[in-house]
C-alpha cells in the first residue's frame, strides 16, 4: 500500500496494522537467519511498509487530527 491509503484508515486499525507487520517482519527476520529467503527484498520491503504506517501516524500526531 501506498502512504496515501494508510490516511484513510483510523487510528485504532493502523495500530493494529503495525503490530501485525512487526511481528510478521521478526519472523521473516528470523526464517532469514536461519535458513535463508528466496527474496531477500521482501525484507526491506516489509520495513519499509511498518515505517510508512509511522509515517502516517506521526503525521496525524503533529497535525493535531
Amino acid at each position: 500500500m501506498k502512504a496515501t491509503d494508510y490516511t484513510k484508515v483510523a487510528d485504532s486499525d493502523l495500530h493494529e496494522k503495525i503490530k501485525e507487520e512487526k511481528a510478521a517482519l521478526a519472523k521473516m527476520k528470523f526464517n532469514h537467519t536461519v535458513a535463508g529467503s528466496e527474496n531477500p527484498m521482501q525484507l526491506r520491503m516489509k520495513r519499509k511498509e511498518v515505517a510508512r504506517m509511522f509515517t502516517v501516524l506521526n503525521q496525524r500526531k503533529n497535525n493535531g487530527k
